[in-house]
């Protein structure tokens, strides 16, 4: 027999309040659950504290000369040695972090710029425009890059100035590609054709409502060109067509110190160590922001 319980209406049930709540972890929290992303931030910051204020620290100058502790190994006076004129060693690698981190940023910075507006503009416009501006990228793209930024340091001469130059001109390919890409994805969004019948003009709409978007990949791009820009240009100034004597690239450095290899290996160990470790610190850094702003990682929590 059925009793009048049994035809009462079911309850919802309570759940347990120590359940844990399924949600999808933010950008922040995939990046510190990423330890080598972690490590790549702190070696990062490390060394833009180190060029900013580790030469200030130094009784030395990058440029001060003593024949007398010439070829010196590391010791008390002097952390990392002297070179063959008696320059301390310590003093030249964080003044070369300056020339080394500047020369990655300044060439990021114009990346972004270019590469954005032109990307951009070509996705955005599309039809002959796009094919036109896009057929100029890959005939450059055809050019092998380190022979395009050698024939322009040629032209404009070895410096620093010419490094901002010459990489800031070849960097902006890879850049306008993906900005194009992402453009083109998002150009027929609903939000985007509201603006349109709005009135919008067409630079409002691409830059206020449509790049915004576009912000994890440019991040990761500009991110991963830093390290590409700083070995650039250490192979430029290894080669003779960096900075100019005295300034101390860490790419001038190693060119230095590989003359008195055998005989001094520290004056090449240390500069080297630097180059190495700056460019694992940004890689490890750019592709944990590529996982971490990737929508499609990350999962449940």
């Amino acid at each position: 027999m059925y009793s009048k319980e049994d035809f009462l209406p079911l309850q919802p049930t309570r759940c347990d309040e120590s359940a844990e709540l399924i949600t999808r972890p933010g950008p922040w929290q995939r990046l510190k659950a990423n330890k080598l992303a972690v490590l790549g931030m702190i070696i990062v910051c490390i060394m833009i504290v180190a060029a900013i204020i580790g030469p200030w620290l130094s009784p030395y100058t990058y440029a001060q000369q003593n024949l007398l502790e010439a070829n010196q190994g590391p010791s008390a006076s002097h952390w990392f040695g002297t070179d063959t004129l008696g320059r301390d060693l310590y003093t030249r690698v964080l003044y070369g972090a300056r020339i080394s981190l500047a020369v990655g940023f300044v060439a990021a910075a114009i990346n972004l710029v270019i590469g954005v507006v032109y990307g951009g503009v070509a996705g955005y416009l599309g039809g002959r425009v796009d094919r036109l501006m896009m057929s100029i990228v890959d005939i450059l793209y055809g050019i092998p890059l380190l022979l395009y930024v050698i024939l322009l340091m040629v032209v404009l001469s070895p410096g620093l100035t010419s490094i901002f130059i010459a990489l800031g001109i070849a960097y902006w390919l890879t850049m306008a590609r993906i900005v194009r890409s992402q453009i083109i994805k998002l150009k027929e969004e609903e939000y985007v054709l509201a603006a349109r019948s709005m009135g919008a003009s067409p630079m409002t709409v691409l830059f206020r409502h449509i790049l915004p978007n576009c912000m994890g990949p440019i991040i990761i791009t500009m991110t991963l060109a830093i390290p590409e820009a700083i070995f650039t240009e250490a192979f430029l100034s290894f080669i003779g067509l960096g900075v100019n004597a005295p300034m101390a690239s860490w790419g001038v450095l190693a060119a230095e110190g590989i003359n008195s290899m055998r005989s001094y290996p520290y004056q090449l160990l240390f500069p080297a160590l630097a180059i190495g470790i700056t460019m694992l610190g940004f890689t490890f850094f750019g592709d944990g922001l590529r996982s971490a702003l990737d929508p499609k990682e990350g999962g449940t929590k």
